[in-house]
């Protein structure tokens, strides 16, 4: 599963080298992808779409999205895509093991030209139950019981927690879709 991947990358972060009383941090990467619409089937909703290399992509435009007749061949469509992963280790008097996710969506005002964006967020929350000075190592516990072992690029954080230290492991993914109207002059 993808989270879990992203958990252990995070997890190697995370005893990486911060300076603060109990270790956090931060990753996000985005990517941006530009097409100009050459073509609308609007009775079958399909907008093709020409990317900047020069290749052509048919997307079947979701009955969801409400503005599709304001979308004209020549338009730019941009889009982004974010994934970002937060870290932070707390007391266990602070919370308890767990998972939650939250769903979101925006639609653009009228005012503005047609997009959206769409995203998911989940939250694990595990527990630090072993520490290994001597190896440089901790073992997180999530909510099911399941165990991973980590090596710390930096042990000397690991003098920063202690077992029963929960950490807070948030996985964020979001993608934008903006139309630009051709501009003429």
């Amino acid at each position: 599963m993808r989270l879990q991947l992203f958990a252990a990358v995070m997890t190697l972060a995370l005893f990486a080298g911060c300076a603060t009383e109990k270790p956090s941090g931060r990753m996000q990467d985005v990517i941006e992808a530009r097409a100009t619409v050459t073509a609308i089937d609007r009775p079958h909703r399909l907008v093709t779409l020409r990317d900047e290399s020069g290749r052509d992509l048919v997307v079947a435009v979701s009955d969801q999205v409400k503005r599709l007749d304001e979308v004209k061949v020549g338009d730019q469509v941009v889009v982004s895509y974010t994934e970002a992963l937060a870290w932070a280790v707390k007391p266990a008097s602070k919370g308890t093991s767990g998972v939650s996710s939250q769903d979101s969506m925006t639609r653009a005002p009228a005012s503005e030209p047609p997009g959206a964006t769409v995203g998911r967020t989940t939250t694990v929350t595990t527990t630090i139950t072993a520490i290994d000075l001597a190896n440089g190592t901790v073992t997180l516990t999530g909510p099911a019981g399941g165990s991973q072992t980590i090596k710390a690029r930096d042990p000397a954080n690991l003098k920063k927690v202690q077992v029963g230290d929960l950490v807070d492991i948030t996985y964020s993914e979001a993608v934008a879709v903006a139309v630009k109207p051709v501009t003429t002059k």
